[in-house]
């Protein structure tokens, strides 16, 4: 089953038992992957329905945050449940262990000795990792080890 297939699902049900939040969000959801599919002008392959998955959940953690740092908890909060209900859809993030592992076999792929490396590192780390870890967490690990 597709994420798209998964998410009708879903919004039908939340519809059934008149889950308001989550019927937002999961049109909001469903919205996108068809904008997406538009633009590509073909059928959605299951990496551009995650793709448009994890750009909707970093557009949530971005808003969540400048909501909060704003004094608008009220609003925070509200991005926090959508944050929540998307975060449902994709699949489960590596620990830092894991993390780590496949930033040190990049670095040896790479050849990186240097702080200066830090790009050619990221872009073999993040397509060992196809889209299981944040950007910002993996880029912090690149640092560590290359020690910046």
């Amino acid at each position: 089953m597709t994420y798209l297939e998964q998410i009708q699902n879903d919004l039908k049900r939340a519809m059934l038992n008149r889950e308001n939040d989550k019927m937002r969000t999961l049109r909001l959801l469903l919205s996108k992957l068809r904008e997406k599919k538009i633009e590509l002008i073909r059928d959605l392959q299951e990496s551009d329905e995650l793709g448009v998955l994890k750009k909707a959940a970093k557009e949530r953690q971005d808003s969540m945050q400048t909501y909060a740092a704003a004094g608008r908890n009220d609003l925070a909060e509200v991005e926090k449940q959508e944050l929540l209900i998307i975060q449902s859809y994709l699949p489960a993030e590596l620990d830092d262990a894991a993390l780590e592992t496949i930033v040190r076999q990049a670095i040896v792929q790479t050849g990186a000795a240097t702080p200066g490396d830090l790009g050619k590192v990221m872009s073999a780390s993040m397509k060992a990792l196809a889209g299981r870890a944040d950007g910002r967490r993996v880029q912090e690990i690149v640092k560590k080890l290359l020690g910046v």
